[in-house]
């Protein structure tokens, strides 16, 4: 979700999920008292019911019939409630026969694969004490593996009766049932015949960031009916393209399901970002072309077969449930003391999300749900990698972040969780919530020094060449302790929040009207440059230096150690029009434009599939250790050295001018033990920035024996040719504003 989102809550405005919508029809009751008279089911049948077992939680099919098990430590009674298929009528309330272990379960002989319920759980109303149940409110499963239907906001959904003096210490007696999704049983047999995780290495890995419903929402090759779906994803044309891009894993935002905002809703809009998670285990079901969550895994068995790996990005920090004015959809209705952090006062709640409330992961009930959730998509899904958003909190105890945290280390240390990709949003807004570095060994970080120190450099900023330095040696500075890696560091210039990476160099402001707050929401410092045009411009030259700054920045984040992440589209130069905080905009501002593609935008999709082909053709480009500069004297070589425009080795007055914004690096594969050599790490590269608005005359390493610089990549040329051979003596004269990566050949030239 990253910090765009949480500015509005900075600012003192309350976020959707934290007050009902203002344009609700407000029916004010006089406050009823903290027991109420059950609601009686509109049609009553009766199942036969046992005892059933207190675990697995949620609803699960045994091939004979259905146990039902759900977590409640505070509840006094929990009915389980049967409804039609469609989930409109409800049929039944069964009352769960036993408590075991605080669990609430029993067992449906009768039951089958696409039952449709929901629970209603009784207990204390005593919002001062922290418990908020209300037996009028039909709630999710936490383990529900499919919803049914979308919510439909009204004030029967809260609580408290909406417009009472006495605000959330009220009590509302309407039923819910009617305007909230429904869960649904699944039969998760599945045939994934002869699928395969890809398994692809941390240092080869490069991921892409894209949104499953905007992918494929304007592709031409995706029919109609299935574009915006998990099908929609799966088309052959959709996955071809990925994997002839070059990149390893497709990096999904959430598709758990999650709430529309009610006031997004009121103006039209919707929560396309899906960063507001009501369902920890359930596909979000806009995003089903078919009633079956099998989809799901169909998908990811043919990315699967396209080489690729599937990572999702996950919502745990938080839900759709908000503060004390927020709805009661599930966990607050279960056991609000047990899933929540609640603040001294534990009528209220610790929000150092942004967002009104906080998961307890610090409850070992909690704790377990998220790891179920985890496993499940990582062995039902087949999942390859999750991506944390906002980290540190999972990482909080009630004293702080902890780097080794109880649910860090239950990740690290469950046999299916330690083999798959573990990437934290290492901040927050809560207290001392920024923690990028400070992750455990084996979890991997989203690196926003890098980003900004890219941005700066390339703009042209004044005293950026040391930290530039760092950054694109996968910032040891953070990440070289513990035994981390430098795929540790997750690199990336652009991602879902923010500019995308054309914007980045068109706009110098955001343009976010469309979002109807005014254009107040989203970051205001951006670090872009609009090179003398604000937005689209015909003018040749100022396009010229905007696609030379996409290809500068493109090829800086491809030829950096550490991981690189992609953001969709921005290998062609997709526009978001210049809005940097399109999370509500479900329309043709974020969907891709896959017709819509100029030749300047082929070009310089070429232009990065050649990248990502050199730096996985290059193992000097993604090292297993970190470079350290340091010289070797049994080998007699230093595996980097930072170089002047003047071909002088860097000292401390060069890096401390605040002025310069040119150098070069030698990567000399010679450095490495011959114990860990492989297969082209021999080889020695040299990469050359120039930052300056003006030609540089760079002059070269000198060689020996023939040998002789052959230039990969010269970011002045908006193609790449992998055949060319350069004959340019001993300088080169590097473009204001280009990047130029170099290979010694040592062999003789060819022709000479």
């Amino acid at each position: 979700m990253g910090l765009s989102r949480v500015v509005a809550v900075q600012a003192g405005r309350l976020l959707p999920s934290q007050r009902p919508s203002p344009h609700m029809t407000i029916d004010v009751k006089t406050p009823a008292t903290a027991s109420s008279k059950p609601v009686s089911p509109k049609v009553m049948r009766r199942s036969h019911v046992r005892e059933g077992r207190p675990f697995p939680l949620g609803a699960t099919w045994d091939g004979i019939g259905v146990n039902f098990a759900l977590f409640s430590a505070n509840a006094t009674k929990v009915e389980l409630c049967l409804f039609s298929e469609d989930g409109a009528t409800e049929i039944e309330r069964i009352e769960l026969p036993e408590f075991t272990n605080e669990v609430w379960h029993g067992y449906l002989p009768d039951a089958r694969p696409g039952t449709t319920y929901g629970y209603r759980v009784h207990g204390p109303y005593e919002p001062a004490a922290g418990h908020r149940f209300n037996p009028n409110k039909l709630l999710l499963d936490p383990y529900a593996k499919q919803h049914v239907g979308e919510l439909i906001w009204n004030p029967a959904l809260f609580g408290y009766t909406i417009g009472s003096p006495e605000a959330d210490l009220s009590f509302d007696e309407r039923d819910s049932a009617s305007f909230i999704p429904k869960c649904r049983v699944i039969d998760p047999a599945f045939t994934w015949g002869r699928d395969r995780r890809p398994q692809i290495p941390w240092e080869r890995t490069i991921i892409y960031e894209t949104h499953l419903r905007g992918y494929t929402m304007r592709h031409p090759d995706v029919p109609e009916e299935l574009r915006g779906t998990f099908s929609g994803m799966m088309t052959q044309e959709v996955t071809d393209y990925i994997r002839d891009l070059g990149v390893t894993a497709i990096e999904l935002m959430p598709i758990h399901a999650f709430v529309d905002d009610s006031y997004l809703v009121d103006k039209g809009l919707r929560n396309y970002w899906g960063y507001n998670s009501i369902g920890f285990f359930a596909p979000h079901p806009r995003y089903l072309a078919t009633p079956f969550v099998n989809e799901v895994k169909e998908m990811i068995a043919h990315m699967h077969d396209a080489g690729l790996e599937v990572i999702l990005d996950v919502v745990y920090n938080h839900t759709a449930e908000g503060n004390e004015l927020g709805p009661t959809l599930s966990f607050k209705g279960i056991d609000n003391a047990s899933y929540y952090r609640l603040a001294p006062d534990p009528r209220y709640y610790i929000n150092d999300t942004g967002t009104g409330n906080t998961v307890n992961l610090s409850h070992s009930r909690v704790l377990q749900m998220v790891t179920d959730s985890l496993r499940y998509w990582a062995h039902e899904m087949r999942v390859d990698g999750f991506r944390f958003d906002l980290a540190t909190i999972l990482g909080r105890e009630p004293q702080g972040f902890e780097e080794d945290g109880r649910f860090l280390d239950a990740c690290l240390q469950d046999p299916l969780l330690s083999e798959v990709k573990l990437i934290a949003e290492p901040w927050d807004c809560g207290p001392g919530g920024y923690q990028v570095g400070r992750f455990s060994p084996g979890w991997a970080e989203w690196n926003d020094k890098y980003r900004d120190t890219i941005r700066a450099y390339w703009k042209g900023e004044d005293g950026k060449l040391a930290e530039m330095a760092s950054r694109i040696t996968a910032s040891a500075d953070l990440f070289n302790k513990r035994g981390r890696k430098p795929w540790a560091s997750v690199n990336f210039i652009t991602a879902h929040d923010g500019f995308t990476l054309n914007d980045l160099v068109t706009y110098e402001q955001k343009r976010n009207e469309a979002n109807g707050e005014d254009n107040r929401d989203g970051h205001s410092h951006n670090i872009s440059c609009n090179y003398g045009v604000e937005g689209p411009t015909d003018d040749p030259e100022i396009r010229a230096v905007r696609l030379r700054q996409i290809r500068n920045m493109l090829a800086t984040l491809l030829f950096s150690q550490g991981t690189p992440m992609i953001l969709a589209g921005d290998e062609f130069a997709r526009t978001q029009q210049g809005n940097n905080n399109a999370y509500a905009q479900d329309n043709e501002i974020s969907w891709v434009d896959w017709e819509g593609i100029t030749q300047d935008g082929c070009d310089l999709l070429e232009f990065t599939k050649r990248l990502i082909e050199l730096r996985q053709q290059h193992p000097m480009l993604r090292r297993r250790r970190f470079l350290s500069g340091a010289y070797n004297e049994e080998l007699d070589v230093k595996d980097a050295t930072w170089l002047t425009p003047a071909g002088d080795e860097m000292t401390p007055e060069h890096w401390s001018d605040p002025h310069a914004r040119c150098l070069g690096l030698i990567l000399d594969g010679r450095a490495q033990p011959t114990g860990i050599r492989r297969r082209g790490t021999d080889v020695t590269m040299l990469l050359i920035l120039n930052a300056y608005h003006d030609v540089v005359k760079f002059r070269l390493p000198e060689v020996v024996g023939g040998a002789w610089w052959m230039c990969l990549c010269d970011t002045n040329q908006a193609t790449l040719d992998e055949h060319t051979r350069h004959d340019f003596g001993t300088e080169y004269e590097v473009t204001g504003r280009s990047l130029l990566l170099l290979e010694m050949k040592p062999e003789k030239r060819r022709g000479v």
